[in-house]
């Protein structure tokens, strides 16, 4: 079954369904008939007879009589003086036979406390005929709605798998890598919210894959320059192993820090997506951790011309992992410092309120436009599409701070206008 198309399921779905309503028809209007007529006058015969027993008292017995007589075909008469009449004989073509007849007697009392008895005779007349005929028009009706349920059939399975196979053969487009495939499903709702799907998803994965594409344009550039940085030192070094200076061997380390750094960047954007990054909450003081951060890597930007300002006027104590904000914090500095202008001064204000703390760096940078800001929190997203080394980091921070910050239970977000610098900040629960 499972190898069958949706259009011949439903079609045989469909015919069985007719096949099944035309048995019901012919067999009630052959095989019950008789019996489903007997069983009518039986019931006639009880109606006649409440019907007297309701009105004998009020309307003239013969004209009740003559009444059910006219109406219901049943012969009323006193018990003492009927007369059963003669039954005519009917010829099955093989033998004679009377025709049925039902008859039964019942006694009602009058107001006057006068009984009386009646007997009801209803004559069964033979639905041989009956049947026949009831034959002979099934056998057009049956014809008809096999050749109508048969049409009706295709053109409903064909009306509810066409669009189905549309979806289904851009699916297949879909999934060789074709993310330009448009999916127009129509007829039924069902149909067109499933269309509507598919093309959202196309349109991500077509976002995702350019996105991964430009990751790895990065990476790879992060990667060529300190790799090739090392070599070079490295090969200095082993022609010339008398002249090792303090400054190629610290060059050889900074460019391993980076790449360190880099792999360890990588493997968190994978934990937080896959969600198997762990969490070692404890209650510990925000604004010193914030505060020595800052410093470390004031001292490391210095010689550039950085200055890094941090405004706060009390102590913050918040229940994390210091590892993980403090991780955050320094994305969100360095993301500054790379896009800060020329004026190279950020600052960081710490300010508490309703029992959170709010975090903010701000730089005077050439901005963000407003219809990329929804943007910048996603994986991989670049506002320069120039690739730029960054002074340290990785360039995959801002994703970071989004998703350390979810697991916190905390917000992050963005102010920024186009030349007049950007505000990002998170905000946490204080402890």
């Amino acid at each position: 079954m499972d190898n069958i198309k949706l259009k011949w399921k439903i079609f045989g779905f469909l015919t069985a369904f007719c096949a099944l309503l035309l048995l019901i028809l012919w067999f009630f209007q052959t095989v019950l008939l008789t019996d489903m007529y007997k069983v009518i006058r039986k019931a006639e015969i009880q109606k006649a007879i409440a019907y007297v027993q309701e009105n004998i008292d009020t309307i003239d017995l013969q004209m009740l009589m003559s009444d059910i007589k006219l109406t219901k075909d049943i012969h009323v008469a006193p018990a003492q003086e009927f007369v059963q009449p003669e039954r005519p004989m009917l010829n099955n073509g093989r033998d004679r036979r009377e025709f049925e007849a039902i008859t039964q007697t019942e006694t009602f009392t009058l107001a006057n406390g006068r009984t009386v008895s009646l007997t009801f005779y209803a004559m069964i007349t033979p639905v041989d005929a009956t049947v026949s005929t009831l034959k002979v028009q099934l056998y057009f009706i049956t014809g008809i709605m096999i050749l109508l349920s048969i049409a009706l059939a295709f053109l409903i399975a064909r009306k509810i798998s066409k669009p189905i196979e549309k979806l289904s053969d851009g699916a297949k487009v879909l999934s060789t890598g074709d993310y330009d495939v448009h999916f127009s499903g129509r007829g039924f709702l069902e149909i067109c919210e499933l269309s509507d799907t598919l093309n959202n998803a196309a349109h991500d994965l077509s976002q995702v894959e350019a996105l991964r594409r430009e990751l790895m344009a990065n990476i790879s550039h992060d990667l060529r320059t300190p790799l090739a940085l090392i070599y070079s030192h490295a090969e200095m070094m082993h022609d010339f192993p008398a002249e090792v200076t303090p400054e190629q061997t610290q060059v050889i380390m900074d460019e391993t820090t980076r790449l360190s750094s880099l792999v360890n960047d990588v493997m968190d954007v994978s934990k937080l997506e896959t969600g198997t990054m762990e969490l070692y909450r404890r209650t510990y003081n925000l604004t010193e951790s914030l505060g020595a951060t800052i410093e470390r890597l004031a001292a490391l930007v210095k010689k550039d011309g950085y200055e890094i300002t941090f405004v706060q006027n009390e102590e913050v104590y918040v229940n994390a992992d210091e590892v993980k904000i403090t991780q955050a914090f320094y994305n969100l500095l360095i993301n500054a410092i790379t896009h800060g202008g020329q004026e190279k001064n950020v600052t960081v204000r710490q300010s508490r309120a309703q029992g959170r703390v709010t975090i903010e760096v701000i730089d005077s940078g050439r901005g963000i436009p407003p219809e990329q800001l929804p943007l910048i929190w996603d994986r991989y997203y670049k506002v320069d599409k120039t690739h730029r080394r960054a002074v340290t980091g990785t360039g995959l921070g801002l994703s970071i701070v989004k998703k350390i910050l979810q697991l916190h239970g905390g917000d992050c977000g963005v102010q920024s206008q186009v030349d007049k610098g950007s505000v990002f900040w998170f905000s946490l629960p204080t402890a």
